[in-house]
C-alpha cells in the first residue's frame, strides 16, 4: 500500500504571545495491495448537512478512490478490482444501509456512490455496524473501513464502543472528516480510528479537498510499505523547537532551533504499521495573528511515495504592542589594514523623540478644613484657527488640612507631556523651536459636606 495516511495537527488553536504547544507528525503504511490483497468498505456520509457542493464533491472523491484501486490491484483499469482485493459501500444518515456488498465491479460501485443522496441525522454506530458486518471473517485479506463523515452524532448510540470493538477484532480504521455546519470533533474521530491516530484521521474545511484527500489514500496503496524514510521540517521563523520526542518509530534529532530531522528505516513492509513524533514548539518572534507554524516540510523515501502533511495554524495573541521608535539605519565603513586612525563623516543626526513637558503649579482659595477637594485639570492646544485639540485631562484628590480656619492650598507639579508630533502650530518641522499655544481650564469642588438628604414628613 505505501504511505496510507500522513498527518500534522497541534493540540492548541490559541497561545498568548511567548506561549508553548505541541506537534504531532503521524505517518501509516501498508504493504501492496497487489500481493496483499485488501477488502475495503467506503462508509459515506450522507445526512442533511452534505446538501449540495459536499455531497457531489464526496462522489467525485469515492469515484476516484475506486478507480484508483482498479487500476493498481491489477495494473489496468478495466472496471474490476483484481488481486483477491474488494470494495463495498456503506452509506448513513439516521440509519445506515450497505449499498453493495464486498465486490469487484467498478461500474456497481460507482452507481452506488451517484445514487446518493443527502437527508436526515447521523447515526456512527449504525454505520460502523454495516460497515463490519460486510466482511468474511474466515477470508485472510486485510480488513480496512474508510469512514467518512462532516458532522457530529445526533442520532443512534455512542459509536466509539462500537469503534473499538471493531479495532479490537482487526479491523482497521481510517476517518475523514470535513468541518460540516455543526462542526466536526477531532477527539471524536481519533478515539474511533486505528493508532496512532495521527496517521490515521485526516480533517479538511474545505469541501473541495475531499478528492484530493480520497487520491492521497487510495494513490498510496498501489506501492509496497516504505523504507529509507526522510522527513525534514523547518518551522516559521516566528516559532522555535523546545523540545523533540521519542518518535514511536525511527530517530529525530534537532538540525538546529527551527528545523528538525526524522528518519525512519521501514514502516508498513509486513503489515499496516504507524509512527508519530510529538515536538514542543514555542512562539519567540514579535508577531500576532494566525500564524502558520512551519514554513515547509520534505518528505522522501527509496519507494517514491508522494506525501502531504496538513499545514496547520496558531493564533497568537501578544496584546497591544507599540514601538515609537525604529532602530537607526546603520553606517557602513572599513579600516583598512595597518591604518590606524578614520575619519568618517556620519553625516546629519536628529533628535529622536523630541517633546515638552509641561508643569502647572494652582492654588485653591479658601478651602475649609476637614473637606477633601476634587480637583480636574484639562488641558488643550490650539493651531493658527483657534481650534483646539485634547492634550490630556487629569483629576487628582486633594487631602483635607486640619487647620481652625480656611486656608490656601498649593497643589504643585501637575505633569504633561507633549510630544512633537501632535504638535499644531503650522510650524514646518517639529522640532523644540516651534511656538505650541496651550489652553487649561480647572475644575474644583469639595468631596466632603455636611448636607445629608433626609425625608421630610407633614403632619395635618
Amino acid at each position: 500500500m505505501g504511505i496510507t495516511n500522513s498527518n500534522k495537527e497541534v493540540n492548541v488553536s490559541q497561545i498568548t504571545c511567548g506561549g508553548t504547544f505541541q506537534v504531532t507528525l503521524g505517518l501509516s503504511a501498508a504493504p501492496d495491495i497487489s500481493e496483499n490483497p485488501v477488502d475495503i468498505v467506503l462508509v459515506l456520509d450522507r445526512s442533511g448537512s452534505m446538501a449540495g457542493s459536499p455531497l457531489e464533491n464526496l462522489k467525485l472523491g469515492a469515484d476516484t478512490f475506486i478507480d484508483i484501486i482498479d487500476e493498481t490491484t491489477d495494473s489496468t483499469q478495466d472496471g474490476q478490482i483484481g488481486s483477491g482485493s474488494h470494495i463495498g459501500i456503506v452509506s448513513f444518515s439516521g440509519s445506515a444501509s450497505a449499498d453493495t456488498q464486498l465486490i469487484t465491479s467498478v461500474a456497481d460501485l460507482k452507481a452506488a456512490v451517484a445514487a446518493l443522496s443527502a437527508g436526515g441525522s447521523t447515526n456512527h454506530a449504525d454505520a460502523f455496524s454495516t460497515a463490519a458486518s460486510l466482511f468474511d471473517p474466515s477470508s485472510s485479506n486485510e480488513k480496512v473501513i474508510v469512514m467518512f463523515t462532516d458532522g457530529k452524532t445526533t442520532s443512534g448510540i455512542p459509536p466509539a464502543p462500537v469503534a473499538e470493538t471493531i479495532r479490537d477484532s482487526g479491523i482497521i480504521i481510517y476517518c475523514i472528516g470535513l468541518i460540516g455546519d455543526t462542526g466536526i470533533d477531532v477527539d471524536v474521530l481519533n478515539d474511533w480510528a486505528t493508532d496512532p491516530d495521527a496517521s490515521h484521521v485526516a480533517v479538511t474545511p474545505d469541501d473541495s479537498e475531499l478528492e484530493d484527500l480520497f487520491a492521497d489514500l487510495a494513490a498510496n496503496i498501489s506501492k509496497p510499505g516504505a523504507t529509507n524514510i526522510v522527513i525534514n521540517e523547518t518551522l516559521n521563523p516566528d516559532f522555535t523547537i523546545v523540545s523533540i520526542g521519542m518518535p514511536s518509530s525511527g530517530t529525530a534529532a534537532a538540525i538546529d532551533s527551527q528545523s528538525l530531522q526524522w528518519k525512519i528505516p521501514s514502516l508498513g513492509v509486513s503489515g499496516n504499521e504507524g509512527a508519530s513524533l510529538e515536538f514542543y514548539v514555542q512562539h519567540t518572534g514579535q508577531t500576532s495573528g494566525n500564524l502558520p507554524v512551519n514554513q515547509s516540510i520534505f518528505y522522501s523515501d527509496t519507494e517514491g511515495n508522494t506525501v502531504t502533511f496538513p499545514d496547520p495554524s496558531v493564533q497568537v495573541d501578544c496584546g497591544v504592542s507599540v514601538d515609537p521608535e525604529s532602530c537607526p539605519i546603520p553606517v557602513d565603513f572599513t579600516i583598512e589594514k595597518c591604518q590606524d586612525s578614520l575619519v568618517v563623516d556620519l553625516g546629519d543626526v536628529y533628535l529622536e523623540s523630541s517633546g515638552r513637558i509641561v508643569q502647572l503649579n494652582v492654588k485653591l482659595k479658601n478651602v475649609c478644613p476637614h473637606k477633601r477637594v476634587a480637583l480636574g485639570i484639562i488641558l488643550t492646544e490650539t493651531d493658527n484657527y483657534g481650534s483646539e485639540y485634547q492634550r490630556g485631562m487629569k483629576a487628582i484628590t486633594v487631602p483635607a488640612h486640619n487647620q481652625k480656619n480656611c486656608q490656601d492650598v498649593e497643589v504643585k507639579c501637575i505633569k504633561f507631556v507633549l510630544p512633537e508630533d501632535l504638535n499644531v502650530s503650522g510650524c514646518p518641522c517639529q522640532s523644540l523651536c516651534c511656538e505650541r499655544h496651550l489652553k487649561v481650564r480647572i475644575i474644583a469642588h469639595y468631596i466632603d459636606t455636611d448636607f445629608r438628604c433626609c425625608d421630610s414628613t407633614v403632619t395635618f
